[in-house]
């Protein structure tokens, strides 16, 4: 989802309808790979996205196509708010030779140049590097892209993290610094993994401004992500933004949802849902009907669907091609590279 044209500092209606649109996509999507998981159909980890949907839309719907993003493990909302088909995610999550990656990648390493989607990452803390990189690469180029790196509260710790944000403030760079901080790396509690558990208030030590929003409500993002982005294009450097937010589902496909954390936490943020919260914005203040909103859900829903089927229906990658992309092919004789 790829809509913004100027910075304004509340979205229209057609772009709320956008919002949720695209929030519901990557939900239900998200939702069929849990169940093609479950079922075998997955040879690999599978990271969902469930309950964080209102930060990479919110961010992403101020995104041009030539702007570029850098995502980690749990990416598939990320791939899909830039502008990867749903198709082209589950059918590289079975590991077949349609997917954005040609089924070489899976739920971890989604690539898609063409609309922006620069890769995904087990490794944790690299992509910070790498948006930095980028943003250095449009600054000498002179054009006015804009440089995107989501990663989580378990990276605000690594080395990774400190040397991007100072490089990129150092250097005045177009990049957007995005925490998506859901409380845990994995099953450890980042209050339990560091002192000062307030990521926004770490950019003071960079001297960029940080910003805190509420991860769950996809209007604040939206709107934080905006000035981020004007701040980008202009020149004047990085901004780092930590959306507060919480992940639903295990840290995996597979594995336990409790023991580090209670039943009453999960339930209390279920509660808190990024995707009803605004459906019941748009109720309440008239801006959409109940049939309209069902509508949207069914013709994602019929989508998703589409999509499953396509996957299952593609052909896995032909086995002559396994040392395709390893070796480089120079007057057809395969060099290492």
């Amino acid at each position: 989802m790829q809509t913004e044209t100027a910075v304004a500092a509340e979205p229209n209606t057609a772009q709320l309808l956008a919002l949720y649109r695209e929030m519901v996509l990557i939900r239900r999507t998200e939702e069929q790979l849990a169940r093609a998981y479950q079922q075998g159909q997955i040879p690999g980890a599978c990271h969902t996205y469930v309950g964080q949907e209102a930060v990479a839309v919110g961010v992403c719907a101020r995104l041009r196509p030539a702007d570029v993003i850098f995502s980690t493990h749990r990416g598939h909302g990320h791939a899909l708010a830039k502008g990867v088909p749903p198709r082209e995610v589950i059918a590289e999550l079975l590991g077949r030779a349609t997917g954005c990656s040609r089924g070489r990648g899976g739920s971890m390493h989604l690539f898609a140049p063409e609309v922006g989607l620069m890769g995904t990452t087990g490794i944790v803390g690299p992509n910070i590097l790498q948006a930095t990189g980028a943003g250095y690469s449009f600054k000498l180029l002179g054009d006015d892209r804009v440089s995107v790196g989501f990663f989580g509260d378990g990276a605000v710790n690594n080395g990774a993290f400190h040397e991007g944000v100072n490089l990129a403030a150092i250097w005045d760079l177009p990049v957007i610094f995005v925490c998506e901080n859901n409380l845990y790396a994995t099953e450890v509690a980042f209050e339990d993994a560091t002192r000062n558990t307030d990521v926004a208030e770490r950019a003071r030590s960079y001297g960029i401004p940080g910003v805190a929003v509420d991860g769950n409500d996809v209007v604040a993002v939206y709107e934080v992500a905006g000035e981020a982005v004007r701040r980008a294009r202009a020149g004047e450097g990085p901004t780092l933004l930590e959306c507060r937010t919480y992940r639903t589902r295990p840290h995996a496909e597979g594995m336990r949802d409790v023991g580090y954390r209670t039943q009453d936490e999960v339930e209390d943020w279920q509660g808190r849902d990024p995707i009803a919260r605004l459906r019941a914005g748009l109720l309440e203040r008239g801006i959409a009907g109940e049939t309209e909103l069902q509508d949207v859900d069914e013709a994602v829903a019929e989508l998703v669907t589409e999509a499953m089927a396509f996957a299952i229906e593609s052909p896995f990658p032909d086995l002559d091609t396994a040392t395709r992309h390893i070796f480089r092919e120079e007057r057809g004789i395969a060099c290492a590279s």
